[in-house]
């Protein structure tokens, strides 16, 4: 089979954040979505363009248009923000996103009635019913489709570095799980979900597709939900390895990185050079160390398994890619990655305030909406 991939423009991008609504007293999640959604429909009753649902009623998405800079992306967000709190506020709705609710409990949420939502649950049940999380997908413009496995098969590379830097999912239905980002390991249960294999050439993945639907696993290669996968319908590569980040601040920060790696890659790959890999299994181990330690996890370099602490790694992507960054025009936003350097990430931050208030996992909610009303380091 052909799997067309969509003419993009190099490095352009485009965001989707998936937000929770939680009570305002309680901090409990709520299923007000599809209120939520009907309210942001058109005078013809058209769905709002870029406001979504999503598999449960207590979360929209947000999806930002394409743009060039990572600046105008977060207004994006921020002005798609505003239209749902206008509605929300009113509900006494608060708003937060992280990797997953402190103590919300799967049993108690309302999935969407949507028939691909349903069809998933029947499959996957117990596990598709635990899904109650949150993340952010980061899209970026591929301006040749013979780039973009190579440039997925290298952002491996990188999946520590963006793991730790969006870890905040440490509880998981009231328990602190001792990991940086259980979401990480739950949304890897899912079929086709979790690390991509590492294909040569395009012609593969297209194999890949074609006998996963031959034998019924989906139905067309947008149900293969790899952390990090092409997206031919958009022409772009898809970063889906991320917790959900609580503050404007962390999104610019880590969309930035993203589009500052595949930018530079495309670059390279310009240029005639082969772009690093690594064996799968340091792969596999690299994922395994952020999820469980965060900004503590000492991670797999290269394929020479040379090792480094994560925020070292990290601070060293910062100074190589500051060039890059200029010339993209989000060199606020990727410096604002030391303000997750600074702060913790939000695994960290949680995990402090859940110690500061005696355990309460409520105050760790109300945090999160803090942070997402007023930005990171706000307390």
């Amino acid at each position: 089979m052909q799997i067309t991939f969509a003419e993009s423009t190099r490095s352009t991008l485009g965001i989707e954040w998936e937000v929770a609504l939680v009570e305002q007293s309680s901090g409990d999640l709520v299923s007000v979505a599809g209120e939520v959604l009907e309210t942001l429909q058109g005078a013809d009753g058209s769905p709002h363009p870029q406001i979504t649902g999503e598999l449960l009623l207590n979360t929209v998405e947000l999806v930002t248009r394409v743009h060039e800079r990572v600046g105008d992306a977060v207004d994006d967000l921020q002005a798609q923000l505003a239209e749902v709190r206008a509605i929300t506020d009113p509900l006494d709705v608060e708003l937060m996103c992280a990797g997953s609710h402190p103590f919300g409990q799967w049993f108690e949420q309302t999935v969407t009635d949507k028939e691909r939502y349903h069809k998933l649950i029947d499959r996957t049940q117990w596990w598709g019913r635990n899904m109650m999380i949150w993340g952010i997908h980061v899209h970026v413009g591929i301006d040749d489709r013979e780039k973009a496995l190579p440039i997925v098969n290298s952002l491996l590379n990188y999946y520590p570095h963006l793991q730790a830097l969006s870890a905040s999912s440490p509880f998981w239905g009231g328990v602190n799980t001792g990991y940086a980002s259980n979401r990480a390991l739950m949304f890897q249960q899912l079929p086709t979900a979790g690390l991509p294999y590492q294909f040569g050439s395009w012609a593969n993945y297209e194999e890949y597709v074609a006998d996963l639907i031959k034998t019924g696993v989906i139905s067309d290669h947008t149900e293969v939900r790899w952390d990090i996968r092409p997206s031919p319908q958009w022409g772009t590569v898809e970063m889906r390895a991320c917790d959900g980040l609580s503050s404007p601040e962390e999104i610019g920060a880590v969309a930035a990185l993203i589009q500052c790696l595949v930018d530079d890659m495309s670059q390279r790959l310009d240029d005639g050079e082969e772009l690093p890999t690594m064996q799968p299994w340091f792969v596999r181990e690299n994922k395994w160390r952020a999820a469980r330690y965060g900004m503590e996890a000492e991670i797999i370099l290269n394929s020479a398994g040379d090792e480094q602490l994560v925020t070292d790694a990290v601070r060293g992507e910062l100074e190589r890619l500051a060039p890059v960054a200029e010339r993209l025009g989000c060199a606020a936003e990727l410096d604002q990655v030391n303000l997750i350097l600074e702060h913790g990430a939000s695994y960290q931050r949680q995990l402090r305030v859940a110690e500061e208030n005696g355990g309460s996992l409520r105050a760790v909610v109300a945090s999160l909406t803090k942070e997402l009303r007023h930005g990171l380091g706000v307390r």
